[in-house]
């Protein structure tokens, strides 16, 4: 999985990496053969005491040294830039899918995980590319050559390495065995952590009425020593890679020199080939060691390659048209003919069959008890997710066939739970229309009943507004939504419920102001209060996800027993007429 993700994203970077590899090439081949140099100088030079031939290889030894030092700094330099945009590049792969997907994958993933995917897991991949760049490509050339140079040296000495090699392979690989699944389990605790912490600082709130606060420590300290324990399971594992290579290593030097000062002692060795032979095992067993730590990194690499695979390969249930109608003729007519949403492993419907007409310059309300699939009909219109049956029409075309940048313009959603993002009030307005004016901004807060207390706000339009909007009250937050919609001036409006924290006087003023702004568009209201619907030029009455009602107010109170229930529910019979 991790060669799968990494092969389309390494595509682009071909050439720094071939001269990445050129680089660790030729400064490992000049730390093989400085051992080799090393061993001319003791057997040709102190031993005979030729203090020319000491000084004249001296000097190679220090230019093929500046040669592996210049050859390291440029590897390590391209190997650390190349790495980089490999994340850079897979960061960017994951945040375009993310952003391609509906409510629906958005849903199955949840929010904390596809945060950790797109920053520690790719982190982690990232980490990996960089050091195979700076260990990996070494470790192989070090390991092959200094057998090479060992047997040049001395051959039946370097019968030793046969034993040593495989005792080392066979060590690490089942120590790397058990490292897979913990570092799977130890992602999957870390998504848990960035779950519970990301709800307790956004329901703060909520847990400081209800004096949660303990509760909400130990369900963290909870979370929390899962995800300890089960890195000190890893880490006493990956405790266990050093001291056995060390341990290989030293019993494997102490045999050389064992076996070695016999070789010497009866003449079939020079103490020059002694000490190069050490520095080619050392060398060998470094590479081996290398290695080690790459192996110690693979295993939760290859976990967050696949989390991230599994990103990568979803595709979105809300697929951009092959062929889109790029522009629309009637500007504004909605339709569904027998809308049904079903939610991926549901029983039941959340629509069913759902029949609806809005009509330019008219406002239609639809109105339901909780959970009749109010929210669900608006996100069909916009494409947040696609109806699973029946069709969605804007001006007679299919929203499945309209170019996604058109019915964005053409289409103005203000959701249930109105999102302001970090910036200033005048960013947040212009999130849709950049282009425009301030007069348009003020002119879109007065009509939303939000120019008052904007010019309180020290700045005005450049007032700044903290992430989701939390340093404004919900009922700021709704009008500043509506005035970000109102500034896009759509054909069609969609108000989810977007007056609910409204008092009775601002919600009056603002629908007033709405109608004369809205005058010749099309707008839909989603709303549980009558007060703010029963006006409507037609109301849709939905119960479990059918339509069981549409007409007026009076009609509905005549000839509705479910519309009738509802609005006495919340008026008086005489307020109701």
């Amino acid at each position: 999985m991790l060669i799968r993700l990494l092969r389309p994203h390494m595509g682009p970077y071909r050439r720094p990496v071939a001269l990445l590899v050129l680089l660790q090439f030729v400064q490992t081949l000049a730390a093989l053969y400085l051992p080799a140099l090393n061993a001319d100088i003791i057997d040709d030079g102190v031993v005979t005491g030729d203090t020319g031939y000491i000084l004249e290889t001296g000097g190679v030894m220090i230019a093929v040294s500046l040669l592996q030092v210049a050859c390291s700094i440029g590897a390590v330099l391209y190997g650390a830039r190349t790495a980089m945009a490999v994340g850079r590049d897979i960061r960017s792969s994951v945040f375009d899918r993310v952003q391609s997907f509906s409510a629906r994958e958005v849903g199955r993933f949840g929010a904390p995980s596809l945060i950790t995917r797109t920053t520690n897991d790719v982190q982690q991949v990232q980490m990996l590319v960089l050091m195979s760049f700076t260990l990996m490509v070494t470790a192989p050339i070090m390991c092959v050559g200094g057998i090479v140079m060992a047997l040049g040296q001395d051959v039946p000495l370097s019968s030793l390495l046969l034993a040593v090699v495989p005792v080392l392979a066979v060590l690490i690989g089942l120590i790397v065995r058990k490292l897979g699944p913990q570092f799977r389990t130890m992602q999957g605790r870390l998504d848990t952590v960035n779950r519970v912490l990301r709800e307790q600082i956004t329901g703060i709130r909520v847990i400081r009425a209800f004096v949660r606060d303990d509760h909400e420590r130990q369900r963290f300290d909870r979370a929390n020593a899962e995800l300890t324990d089960v890195s000190l399971r890893t880490g006493r594992l990956m405790t266990l890679m050093f001291p056995t290579v060390m341990t290989v290593v030293n019993v494997a030097g102490v045999a050389v020199l064992w076996f070695g000062a016999h070789r010497i002692d009866s003449g079939s060795m020079q103490i020059g080939a002694l000490t190069a032979f050490l520095s080619y095992l050392m060398q060998i067993l470094m590479a081996v060691m290398m290695a080690t730590f790459m192996f110690m990194m693979v295993p939760r690499a290859e976990v967050c390659a696949e989390r991230i695979q599994e990103v990568l390969a979803t595709e979105s249930s809300v697929v951009p048209p092959a062929e889109p109608v790029t522009s629309l003729g009637r500007r504004g007519h909605l339709e569904l003919r027998g809308a049904d949403f079903r939610y991926p492993g549901a029983e039941a419907k959340v629509l069913r069959g759902v029949d609806l007409v809005a009509r330019p310059g008219e406002t239609t309300a639809v109105i339901g008890s909780t959970g009749s699939g109010k929210s669900t009909l608006l996100g069909l219109v916009p494409r947040l997710f696609d109806a699973t049956g029946g069709s969605v029409l804007v001006d007679g075309v299919d929203v499945a066939s309209i170019a996604p940048e058109l019915l964005a313009e053409t289409v103005g959603l203000v959701p249930q739970k109105p999102y302001l993002f970090s910036g200033t009030v005048a960013s947040n307005l212009r999130y849709g229309r950049p282009d425009a004016t301030d007069a348009e901004l003020w002119h879109a807060l007065e009509v939303a009943q939000a120019r008052e207390f904007v010019e309180r706000l020290e700045g005005g339009l450049d007032a700044p507004i903290a992430q989701g909007g939390s340093n404004v009250s919900g009922g700021q937050r709704q009008r500043l939504a509506i005035a970000r919609v109102l500034v896009r001036r759509p054909e069609i409006y969609l108000f989810d419920d977007s007056f609910s924290a409204l008092d009775y006087a601002t919600d009056a003023a603002l629908r007033a102001a709405l109608s004369r702004e809205t005058s010749g568009a099309t707008v839909v209201i989603v709303a549980q209060r009558v007060s703010t619907i029963r006006d409507a030029d037609r109301i849709v009455v939905l119960d479990e996800g059918r339509v069981v009602g549409t007409g007026t107010h009076p009609e509905l109170m005549a000839g509705n027993d479910t519309y009738r229930e509802i609005v006495l529910s919340q008026l008086t019979e005489q307020e109701a007429a």
